[in-house]
């Protein structure tokens, strides 16, 4: 027996070995989609980084809030910002000045500069109010590019326009108008700069431009140009050219029949038929001072679309039309590039991409577009133009359009033919859920028959089906080898005949992300996370879709999907098939689904309303036999139970939970649906045991104090609504997050705070905090507390004597960390032997942090080293900070960003925890918190070990001869 010293040196060293990846694991067992987000058509475009290079590169901010670049010949991500550190609902404005090495962008308050080639801030200013608009200066006094800011001052009422330097942000000026307008867009030429925004009510809005002077900011002129009541807000004005020589702003009446269009600089407005059926129009124009001034009007209705192009005399300021483009049925989509004076308008079919100049209506390329099926359709695009030079080239053209397609899909089309596709519809992701390759049908249907027949049929069933099964040895035979060699070479079998299989160690399952666009995706764990299938699930024209539940049936392979405006849907798991589909309604309808459990019909989704009930049950035997927790619009809790009277089931109260005033939810934590207890209790170094409280119906609510700064940690029974226990803590910034993790006897919450040593010196100071604490039932060893060995108990009336409500020992510990962390979430294995992990985001390092058990122990002594016992026992001095190890990140260098939530599902072999961590990003690994003591690892050398049991065989056989000729010739030897 090792001696309790070095047993405790090697429990201290097992997490290291733990934690670390191994360089061979790397891509094997984990995945990662580094996407950017859906690119948002004003804000995508080419740009050459260095001038005196032709080589471009694919600039967006997509609708997350990514600012990124892209190498267009192989859609590989160069670099991205993560601009205000959270996902957002689109918005947002990026622009390049042309031959400059910097890309400028605004999102909310705050404007950046970034270096073009490599990502790294040029300059950050933060000012007041929200950003409205943002230009680049092409043509300044000192040929600087300089960058146009327009802001919104709701607190002073106040648009504001600054002028900042392109060198380092500074501002140059600032021109600011104290009025309850309403900025829209900033544009310029060569000779003014224009401010245009709304001015009047909102039942008849005008268009205000107010002109300054380039050099100074000052106002020159202020026009008020009538709509006739066709403005009614900021979306129904579509288009303000920028940095242009004859910039325009446009809009149209509400039946979509005329198009009205000013010149900015002059008072008069130019008026325009539209096509009958017009449902919606979008202009195209170059932003390019030295480009002609000719801009391209693209007219959808409900079966196609068409083009009419327009140009303006610079002299005379009169807009004509110059010829327009056919309609064409189906969707389409336009997009323009500019090279010198020249401008080039491509238009992208179903079928072609077709390539104009703005000068005249011939066609100067066409070229046969090829997309994959199931990939879509083409909504918005970017184009970057290419005239070959040299004899025989005047009508040679390249081109090569970035395209988003209505799957939210981002492709790159060169020359008709598609180069690269990401899937930039995974971010936002709202749900997602591990799912169980489904087996056969026919199969399913075999096991349902079989266990609803009496034993005697059921074995004759099975006999007769495992006789039809032989028809399948052959193939099985077959593909011994493979999986022979696949085993010693350390690769996966990952599908037969292109059907998904299941593997024996449990690793083979499938992931469904559905995403707040209505997009749902299936992704092959065990295949590097390739993408199986993607449906659109619903179209919200520009909505969200606010998933409250996502709900597994690996019986039936099917995954169900319920939203907070009464939409439902349920797919195939493994095809993305839709099986049932109920659209969303106009109103929010519930808060949350409740997951209950039912004894015929297994699990069910219940929709919970707003009100925080459910409602009577109608379907006839259906009686949850769960206490459902809800949301009441007090902030409280309610515990609902459903009692059978008849056929319907009756929803009443059974407690209530108020917070006291000033008191408001932030975080509420629940065990897994798998949370496998291995041991109901903890032997101790001397060898007794503290017997661990398992109530699984708990749940732990944290609560803040804004007034206060305070948090309180509730521990409930939901049975009761008992309060089993409530933690305080001081100083706490609730505008930080707050989040809670439960799994087995214990808990975790982290937040910032004030932490205070628990030594002598009775210091404290401000950090972020994670707090740990076990139930035990008693506070003493080999005691179960009160129940002693009672078989059963109830939360509403656990014993006779004596009186009142058995309450957990709580043994907690608090330690500050390195790093803030969200996302928190604990490892899953199969029996429940493995030790767990807590794993969390690191928002500020973009890593996904594995934190042994080990190291959130509250029994750990404090001020003391621990006792011969507790070394044993696997214990270690308590120190209050937890430093995060590189090797501890399961991400290593990975850039993961954007990462709302992780969740976990064990595999077969009870070392390895699947897990899934989505957002911005998609990651998928497998971790191994007790290390791999049930499988060899990939960097197991098979062949070494085959080839030494082969080479010893060889040798016994043929040595054996050798060794039974010597023993014969010995016996025939004389004794000496």
């Amino acid at each position: 027996m090792l001696p309790p010293q070095l047993s405790a040196l090697l429990l201290l060293a097992l997490p290291s070995a733990v934690r670390a990846v191994f360089q061979d694991e790397v891509g094997h067992i984990d995945y990662h989609y580094e996407l950017l987000g859906v690119p948002q058509q004003e804000t995508t475009f080419f740009h050459r980084p260095r001038r005196d290079e032709k080589a471009s590169l694919l600039y967006t901010l997509s609708d997350v809030g990514v600012l990124g670049a892209v190498n267009p010949k192989t859609g590989v991500v160069l670099w991205r910002q993560l601009l205000n550190g959270s996902i957002t609902e689109g918005g947002g404005f990026a622009r390049a000045g042309e031959g400059e090495n910097w890309v400028a962008s605004a999102l909310g308050k705050s404007v950046h500069a970034w270096d073009a080639v490599n990502g790294r801030n040029k300059f950050w200013t933060d000012f007041d109010g929200e950003v409205k608009d943002l230009e680049i200066m092409e043509m300044t006094e000192n040929e600087r590019k300089d960058v146009l800011v327009l802001f919104d001052e709701d607190k002073t009422h106040s648009t504001v326009l600054r002028r900042l330097s392109g060198d380092d942000g500074r501002v140059v000026w600032e021109f600011k108008d104290v009025t309850k307008d309403i900025p829209l867009q900033v544009s310029n030429n060569v000779e003014k700069v224009f401010v245009i925004s709304l001015w009047g009510t909102p039942a008849a809005y005008n268009l205000k431009v107010t002109v300054l002077d380039t050099l100074t900011g000052k106002r020159v002129d202020e026009l008020v140009i009538g709509t006739k009541g066709d403005v009614h807000g900021k979306e129904d004005v579509m288009f303000v050219g920028a940095n242009s020589a004859a910039p325009i702003v446009a809009w149209t009446d509400a039946a979509h029949k005329h198009l009205r269009v000013n010149v900015l600089g002059t008072k008069t407005r130019q008026e325009f038929m539209l096509p009958d059926d017009t449902v919606s129009i979008e202009i195209h124009a170059p932003h390019l001072v030295q480009s002609q001034p000719h801009f391209l009007v693209h007219s959808k209705t409900a079966t196609g679309n068409r083009a009419d192009v327009y140009h303006v005399d610079l002299k005379t300021n009169v807009i004509t039309k110059a010829y327009d483009l056919p309609l064409l049925a189906g969707p389409g989509a336009f997009s323009t590039s500019s090279s010198g004076a020249n401008v080039y308008f491509a238009r992208v079919t179903e079928e072609e991409l077709i390539l104009v100049s703005s000068a005249s209506h011939g066609v100067l390329k066409r070229w046969p577009l090829k997309i994959e099926a199931g990939k879509g359709s083409a909504v918005h695009g970017v184009s970057e133009v290419v005239k070959k030079d040299g004899p025989g080239a005047e009508d040679s053209f390249a081109i090569r359009s970035a395209i988003v397609t209505n799957s939210d899909e981002w492709l790159l089309v060169r020359n008709g033919e598609v180069s690269w596709t990401r899937p930039e519809g995974m971010t936002g992701a709202v749900a997602a859920a591990f799912a169980e390759i489904p087996e056969s049908e026919e199969l399913a249907k075999s096991l349902e028959q079989e266990a609803h027949s009496n034993p005697l049929e059921a074995y004759i069933h099975r006999v007769k089906r495992h006789i039809h099964d032989l028809q399948h040895l052959p193939a099985y035979l077959n593909s011994i080898p493979t999986r022979l060699l696949s085993s010693v070479l350390g690769t996966d079998v990952t599908s037969t005949e292109g059907e998904l299989v299941r593997d024996s160690f449990g690793f083979h399952k499938l992931a469904i992300i559905a995403t707040r666009r209505g997009m749902v995706y299936g992704l092959d764990v065990a295949n590097s996370g390739k993408i199986l299938w993607n449906t659109r699930a619903f179209d919200l024209n520009g909505g969200r879709w606010n998933v409250t539940a996502a709900h597994v049936n690996d019986t039936s392979g099917q995954i169900a999907f319920r939203g907070s405006n009464g939409d439902f849907v349920v797919l195939k798991t493994d095809t993305g098939e839709v099986s049932y589909w109920n659209p969303p309604g106009p109103e929010v309808l519930a808060q949350s689904a409740a997951i209950v459990d039912h004894d015929e019909l297994g699990t069910l989704s219940l929709p919970v309303r707003l009100d925080g009930k459910i409602g009577d049950l109608q379907q006839p035997g259906v009686v949850p036999r769960n206490t459902i927790v809800t949301r009441n619009p007090q902030g409280g809790l309610n515990g609902i139970v459903f009692t059978a009277d008849g056929d319907v089931a009756r929803e009443s109260i059974a407690w209530e939970f108020s917070l006291p005033k000033g008191q408001h939810i932030a975080n509420i934590a629940t065990r897994p649906s798998h949370d496998v207890v291995a041991s109901i209790g903890r032997v101790l170094g001397d060898r007794t045991v503290k017997y661990k409280y398992l109530n699984p119906n708990t749940i732990v609510v944290a609560a803040t104090d804004d007034d206060a700064s305070t948090l309180r940690v509730y521990l409930l029974d939901t049975v009761s609504g008992q309060i089993l226990s409530v933690a305080k803590h001081e100083g706490v910034d609730a505008e930080k997050p707050i989040e809670c993790a439960m799994a087995e006897n214990w808990f975790v919450c982290t937040f910032f705070g004030q932490y205070t040593f628990q030594d002598d010196s009775a210091q404290s100071i401000k950090g972020y905090q994670m707090v740990v604490s076990d139930l035990y039932e008693s506070d003493e060893a080999n005691d179960r507390g009160p129940l002693g060995d009672a078989p059963n108990s109830s939360s509403l009336g656990p014993i006779d004597n004596p009186l009142g409500v058995v309450l957990p020992s709580v043994v907690s510990k608090s330690f500050i960390l390195g790093a803030p962390i969200s996302a928190l979430q604990v490892t899953q294995t199969r029996q429940g032997i493995s030790s767990r992990q807590v794993l969390a985001y690191l928002p500020g390092t973009h890593g996904i942090v594995g934190i042994p058990r080990i190291l959130l122990e509250p029994r750990r002594p404090a001020g003391r080293d621990p006792t011969p016992a507790e070394m044993e026992e696997g214990l270690i001095k308590y120190s209050p900070a937890i430093e995060f190890d590189p090797k501890s990140i399961v991400t290593h260098e990975r850039d993961v960003i954007g990462v709302q939530k992780i969740i976990t599902s064990p595999a077969i072999v009870e070392s390895t925890s699947l897990v899934l961590a989505y957002g911005i990003d998609v990651f998928g690994t497998r971790v191994a918190p007790s290390f791999l003591f049930d499988i060899l690892g990939k960097g197991f050398n098979k062949v070494t070990l085959i080839g030494t049991v082969l080479a010893i065989t060889a040798g016994v056989v043929g040595l054996g001869p050798m060794v039974r000729s010597k023993q014969i010739n010995m016996r025939w030897q004389a004794p000496m």
